[in-house]
């Protein structure tokens, strides 16, 4: 016992410490501490064969004893955990001094605010005192601002007088006090996500900044955010007309840039701008931007049409290093996008500062985050993929679905006949060409083009993140999987027409594999198999699966700005790296700023709208339509590729297949209003079935009649709503299956939801076989007798299967019969005790 406390208390060296005291302490030679090396690069922790095996193969290593190896090793492993825990506490003690530092300056910059808000006060006062003795005149002199003179920006003499101008605006708004900055509700620092977002109040136009800790150097953060269409998704292209050195060591570049627009109600924005990259003399690197005045810069009048010319206030990046490694990185966007050229409705995303902190602030300094997260090997993505090759993939996606809802001229789109409706608009590009797989080299083209059939739509009070969850999880409800088939069929090698598909049945289910994420969630890259089984023998060994690579954005209801989207395209199931993409798909982008309300992790319930409609009355405390009033605009856009003589059907193919996801879409969003959420899911299950409260009511007595005991802590002082919202919240998974021939899912709270990863609409597909293996089943049915005669019945621990298809391990199980208010067996319950996935 006295050795085991000297082991515990020793450290890493006790052993070898006792070993010096019993006088066999070794002194290793450089030759055998470099062969014992050599073994420990290998095999860390050889097994005690081992040891004596190096023994042998090593004659320098003959004179030390097996033990005396084992002691090598654990003291070597020791030292190198000892390396690696103190090399952690460095890398966080860099952090902590960096975000100490940032907080200082910050609280320095907050000072200076408050002292110029007192001084402005005092100014203020004595103005309005000596406001009897001076006439209505003097007073507006004293707020009128004179104008700066224009300056000439066609000499580069104009250019640095500018530029020097927007660098000296630039500092004063990321570090000092130009902008009256307020911290970004929602957006709070910690431990793990150093950094500090601030959105404007009262200025000019719309501004953010944001300030953070990146362990990158100051040249490769300058180099990645000067790169903008590469992390900025609404970025349609950046193009450098002119660049030149200055006298001071900096570089003035006169840059054009293009920015989609999110929906296809609002023209998108161009900028004419100068940047100026720069060094001070603390060593801090600067990327600073404004735009210049005239709309004559850029492409030609032909090509800016579509644009309207917006402007950027004085903007960019201040990266200052830090000792040790890192950089502390200052971002500043300040916009006025011309608010007045789109429909009222949409002022809301052009006047919103919190959009663009959201959208492009905060985007810049996560993206760099990413980067040096993925260079430092801490981001392990599936399949093998480089993080580089999955970032394009997302990219492409998204700049893709941005050129389907935009619609570019110079991109080839020309708009096609209308039937006479406008609801849906139908745009043809005959220069996209389709090319086969054959030989990617020789870019043969399939004769014909793409066809995109989109649409925008107003929605109230719909919550834009449960209504694309609703999208992605369950296709079947809204998507016609002979129209996938024919899209992916359309990209192989085979002439893309209806004609060529075989016979093909969908089940309807699908299978979600995630390849990548970026920090904290926001976007999630995936790939979507959609099962598909032959209907002719002939067929049956040919796979008919349909893959997908599929891009979920806005997972996060409250993320303030978040722009909601589902984007996918057909793909070959090798998934190669130069795959042919045609993004369709989705996006929810709000009107009305609210971070209180829904949480996104409701469930969908379409039965409690289509069953009940009007009848159910809103309980106390739940929010009504006024409470709840966010609005947004959906816009759809799909694309479907074409032969020439085809050209005509699919077109009305489409406008047709467009419609019919509108229709859908309405209908899920009439049921996922706030009004059909939240304490009431699932009051109507199925016809005939009771008020969820009531049925709750019947779970809970049945198991008391039975067990004896009370399956909710309080349940017997609870009755109604509240019972129902005990249940609901119960940590265990609880499932009602009908009573039938077959019995299928009609009722689960929300941890048997998050347990077959579900909904109750898609809940009520889901037959009592499926979710249990044949093992399962066995235990069921050997129950089923006891369960028959005394009302309950404990089933072992074991497996089930998700919705999804994943295992679920359960460490047992309780069946009960569930009796209506007349004593009649009304459906069967389950309760599964501490579940998880495996």
């Amino acid at each position: 016992m006295a050795a085991a406390v000297a082991m515990r208390s020793g450290g890493c060296g006790s052993l070898e410490k006792q070993m010096m005291d019993s006088g066999k302490y070794v002194r290793y030679t450089p030759e055998q501490v470099e062969a014992l090396e050599r073994v420990y690069a290998e095999c860390p922790k050889p097994s005690s064969m081992r040891r004596q095996q190096l023994i042998r193969e090593c004659p320098i290593l003959s004179n030390i004893e097996p033990k005396q190896i084992k002691v090598w090793f654990q003291n070597r492993r020791c030292r190198e955990k000892q390396r690696k825990e103190a090399s952690r506490l460095q890398a966080v003690n860099r952090k902590l001094t960096a975000m100490n530092k940032l907080l200082m300056e910050e609280n320095e910059r907050l000072q200076k605010q408050v002292s110029q808000l007192v001084n402005e006060n005092a100014r203020m006062r004595q103005q309005l005192q000596n406001a009897s003795l001076v006439n209505d005149a003097s007073c507006e002199s004293v707020v009128t601002t004179p104008q700066n003179p224009q300056r000439d920006a066609s000499n580069p003499a104009g250019l640095l007088s500018i530029a020097e101008e927007t660098l000296a605006e630039f500092l004063s708004k990321a570090t000092g006090t130009a902008v009256d900055w307020v911290q970004m509700p929602g957006m709070k620092p910690g431990p793990d996500a150093v950094e500090i977002v601030a959105i404007s109040r009262g200025c000019s136009g719309v501004a953010a900044r944001a300030c953070g800790l990146v362990n990158l150097e100051p040249t490769k953060i300058a180099e990645v955010l000067k790169d903008r269409p590469s992390w900025f998704r609404d970025c349609r292209s950046l193009d450098v007309f002119t660049a030149f050195p200055t006298g001071n060591g900096g570089t003035i570049e006169l840059i054009y840039m293009q920015m989609y627009a999110p929906t296809t109600l609002a023209p998108a924005r161009d900028f004419w701008t100068l940047r100026y990259i720069t060094s001070l003399e603390d060593g801090s690197l600067v990327v600073c931007e404004r735009s210049l005045n005239g709309s004559g810069g850029g492409p030609n009048a032909a090509t800016a049409q579509q644009f309207v010319r917006a402007e950027i206030l004085p903007s960019g990046y201040l990266i200052r290093p830090c000792e040790g490694g890192g950089s502390i990185v200052h971002i500043v966007d300040h916009l006025d996008l011309e608010a007045w050229s789109v429909p009222e409705v949409l002022r809301p995303l052009y006047e919103s500062s919190r959009v663009v902190a959201q959208k492009m602030t905060t985007a810049a300094l996560r993206h760099i985050r990413q980067i040096a997260q993925e260079m430092t090997g801490e981001v392990v993505y599936a399949l093998g993929r480089q993080p580089t090759v999955l970032r394009t993939f997302s990219q492409r996606l998204s700049r893709g679905f941005n050129d389907a809802i935009n619609g570019f001229n110079d991109d080839g789109w020309s708009l096609v006949g209308s039937d006479g409706v406008e609801d849906i608009v139908i745009m043809n590009n005959s220069t996209k060409k389709i090319r086969t797989d054959a030989d990617p080299s020789d870019a043969l083209s399939v004769p014909g083009g793409v066809i995109c059939a989109k649409a925008s739509m107003l929605l109230q009070s719909v919550p834009p993140a449960l209504l694309v969850r609703f999208l992605r999880e369950h296709r079947s409800e809204w998507a016609d999987y002979s129209i996938d088939a024919y899209s992916a069929a359309s990209l192989k090698a085979n002439p893309c027409s209806f004609s060529g598909l075989q016979p093909t049945r969908y089940t309807g289910s699908q299978m979600i594999m995630p390849l990548s994420h970026t920090m904290g969630n926001e976007e999630i890259l995936e790939v979507v198999r959609l099962e598909g089984q032959a209907l002719t023998e002939d067929q049956a060994v040919l796979s008919r699966d349909i893959h997908l690579l599929q891009l979920y954005s806005g997972i996060d209801e409250n993320a303030v700005g978040s722009c909601f989207q589902l984007v996918f395209a057909p793909i070959d199931e090798l998934f190669p790296d130069d795959a042919l993409l045609l993004p369709s798909g989705f996006r929810v982008v709000p009107l009305d700023i609210k971070t209180d309300g829904l949480a996104s992790s409701r469930t969908l319930d379409l039965a409690s709208n289509l069953e009940v409609g009007s009848a159910i009355h809103r309980t106390h405390g739940e929010p009504s339509s006024n409470e709840y009033n966010l609005r947004s605009v959906l816009t759809i856009a799909f694309q479907f590729p074409y032969e020439t003589n085809l050209q005509d059907s699919v077109a009305a193919m489409a406008r047709q297949y467009v419609r019919s996801i509108v229709s859908a879409v309405q209908r899920v969003s009439m049921a996922i209003t706030p009004s059909h959420l939240g304490p009431n899911v699932g009051r109507s299950l199925l016809p005939g079935s009771p008020e969820a409260a009531t049925l709750s009511r019947w779970i809970c007595q049945s198991y008391r009649y039975h067990l004896g005991l009370d399956l909710l802590m309080c349940a017997a002082d609870e009755t109604g709503e509240s019972l129902l919202k005990m249940l609901w919240h119960h940590q265990d998974a609880i499932l009602c299956c009908s009573f039938k021939v077959q019995p299928v899912f009609t009722f689960a709270n929300q941890a048997g939801l998050d347990m077959l990863e579900t909904s109750l609409v898609a809940l009520q597909d889901i037959s009592l076989d499926k979710i249990f293996d044949e093992r399962g089943r066995k235990a069921l049915y050997s129950e089923f007798g006891k369960l028959m005669e005394q009302g309950y019945a404990y089933l072992p621990a074991g497996l089930c299967l998700s919705g999804m298809g994943r295992h679920v391990l359960h460490e047992q199980a309780i069946v009960w019969k569930v009796l209506s208010e007349d004593k009649n067996v009304h459906c069967l319950a389950f309760c599964f005790v501490n579940w998880s996935f495996m």
